[in-house]
This record gives structure tokens, sequence and C-alpha cells, in this order.
């Protein structure tokens, strides 16, 4: 069996922005449609024809190896961002390329597209970009030949955003000084990068609550999202007197119990309620 990796998901965060929810599960174990999070990511991979799938983990980490199933987890006894994890994989990347995406999107990227225009350019990291439609998120501009400017620097093509998606060589990674945490401080001195251009694709982010609560309803409105407006883990008993409420593993309410704004789980013991930030 190939020891090479042909993908990689970041998935080692708190999940800050989950609040509540991240303090029982770490984001990507969240499910819809009983899948969860993680495997959505991996699918998405695999579809592309990825074999070989790795992941990183630190925030629960016994928990993202019990959802992992062929994806190898690769354990941060410390948080180490988006630019060391790949260094240390750098020499298992196989040849045509490692694809890197996140834990926490569900979306129809065009990894053939991306992968083809990868070679074809022979570039160190190629990042799959979007026409920017406005809103806070950063801008990126491409110079004349392609390749990404710093942040805050403007170009004659652009502005573009950044999805998550990218290509990496085994030479660019292993180019990422020791401990760099923000992989995007390194793009900004190593001149081996290229923007790839795409169309704006299907596209649902879960970092937050109601993230999570909107995609359940759109994704899984006959399982997780089948109380309008809330959140059913799989092995959680619905109750239908409940207003943005999370119920998460084993969460049992009582029948007349109504609740706005809370998350709701099963310790071992006790149903525990904790407010939704």
């Amino acid at each position: 069996m190939t020891n090479n990796i042909d993908a990689f998901i970041f998935a080692a965060g708190f999940g800050t922005r989950m609040g509540a929810l991240s303090s029982i599960l770490p984001k990507p174990a969240w499910t819809l449609k009983g899948k969860p999070l993680l495997q959505w990511a991996a699918d998405s991979l695999r579809h592309a024809g990825c074999v070989k799938i790795a992941c990183n983990a630190h925030h629960h980490v016994n928990i993202i190896k019990s959802i992992a199933e062929d994806i190898e987890v690769i354990e941060e006894k410390a948080l180490l961002g988006t630019g060391e994890p790949l260094r240390r994989i750098a020499s298992r990347i196989a040849t045509d390329g490692l694809l890197v995406w996140n834990a926490d999107v569900i979306a129809d990227v065009p990894w053939t597209h991306l992968r083809h225009e990868h070679a074809a350019r022979i570039a160190g990291v190629s990042w799959l970009l979007v026409p920017h439609t406005g809103g806070a998120w950063t801008e990126l501009y491409l110079d004349s030949s392609g390749r990404i400017l710093p942040r805050g620097t403007t170009g004659p093509k652009g502005p573009y955003l950044f999805t998550g998606a990218a290509c990496w060589s085994a030479e660019a990674a292993s180019a990422i000084p020791e401990n760099c945490f923000d992989v995007r401080d390194f793009l900004a001195e190593y001149p081996d990068h290229r923007g790839v251009v795409v169309e704006p694709f299907h596209w649902l982010e879960i970092g937050a609550t109601n993230q999570l609560i909107h995609a359940a309803g759109k994704l899984a409105p006959e399982h997780e999202g089948r109380v309008p407006g809330c959140y059913i883990h799989p092995t959680a008993v619905e109750s239908w007197k409940i207003t943005r409420c999370v119920l998460g593993p084993g969460a049992e309410l009582y029948p007349d119990v109504k609740d706005c704004g809370a998350l709701w789980f099963f310790d071992g013991k006790n149903q525990i309620r904790l407010a939704l930030e």
C-alpha cells in the first residue's frame, strides 16, 4: 500500500465559531444525513479520484479518529495552523500534487480542473479562486502572469475570493519554513504559486451554529433538519416545542419542555442544557 498522500483535510481547529457545540463534538464530527462533515469533505475528494486522504486533528482527537474510517489522522499535540502540517507531510505528497480542503465546507469543487491547471502551469501551489462578490472576505488579486499577489496588494486581475481548495507540489510544501502557522505568510514570499480562476460553484460553509442549522434544513430536511429552524443529531429525540435549538448526541427533552436558543445533549448521566451564542 502506498505511503503517499494525495489529499489533505484541515480538521484540527477549535471550532470557536460553533460556540457551545464544540465543547461536546469537534466541528468535523457534526453530521448531515448521518454523515460527519469530515466524510462529506472526504467524499468530495474521493469523487476526484483521491485514494489516500489524511487529515490533522487536535481538538477532541479521539472523536475525529472514531469518524475517520479510511482517512489517516495525523495528531497535533499543539495546534499547528495551516503551514506546518503541510511541511511535515511534504515527503509523502503524490507526484501529481496534494489536494487540500477544509472540513467545514460542502461544495461542488472542480477538483479535476484544478489539478489539470496545476499540472499545465507547472506551479508549486495553485489556489482555486472565484470572482469576489463583495462582503468582508479578503480580496485577492493576480499579476499579469497569474501569480497571487500579497494580501492588501491590488493588481491587474481581480478581485477574487480564495475558496479554500488548493493543489500543492511536494517541492512547495517542503519549502515552507518550520513552525509556519499561517501558510499565507509563506506564500507572500514564495514565487511559484498561481491562481486558478473558475466560475462560482455550489458552496455551503458550516463554520458556525446558525450555518449548521441552515445546512440541516437545506440538505437534511428529513434528518437533522426535521424540526424547522433546529438541528437534531441522529442520536437525539426530536422535540416540537423548540426554536433555534440544537439537540446534540443523546438529547431527549420531556414532552412539555419549550425552549429557544439552546444546546441539549446527554453527558452519560444527565441531560445538559447550554445556551447558544
